[in-house]
């Protein structure tokens, strides 16, 4: 393990898990909303490992539509601090991924394997697969 997320701990109260983190090596994700626009350089400056940017307000999960400007959201991170973005939160799509994928360094798909694998049970292995190369072939074209 090189890192952890805890999505629910805003940046102003990050020093307790942060101290631990470090104690034990792992870099403490930090997390960018939509909303974060007059916080994202304070974040970006003191982030280590990756930078996670939420494309969507509300609850994880599969998205028809993401409307955040996430290009914007990586170029104030990218101002502050040369670290990774990675975007995440209701991609889950290969066409949502390319288009993420054009903006950020990566791109973080949870729900939609995690709905996979509840559809198809124990048999979930082949068609988690057949998704995740899907995205995979999908940000290669961009290449």
């Amino acid at each position: 393990m090189d890192g952890i997320i805890l999505p629910d701990v805003p940046f102003e109260e990050k020093e307790e898990f942060d101290t631990i983190c470090k104690q034990y090596g792992l870099d403490f994700i930090s997390l960018i909303a939509p909303t974060s626009e007059h916080r994202i350089a304070r974040i970006a400056s003191d982030a280590h490992g990756f930078v996670y940017c939420v494309s969507s307000l509300g609850v994880t999960g599969v998205r028809s539509q993401i409307t955040t400007d996430i290009g914007h959201m990586v170029q104030l991170v990218k101002a502050a601090k040369n670290v990774p973005c990675a975007v995440g939160f209701g991609i889950s799509t290969p066409e949502q991924a390319k288009k993420m994928a054009a903006y950020a360094d990566g791109v973080i798909v949870g729900s939609a394997i995690v709905k996979l694998c509840g559809t198809y049970g124990t048999d979930c292995v082949q068609p988690v697969a057949d998704y995740v190369k899907s995205m995979k072939d999908a940000i290669r074209e961009l290449s």
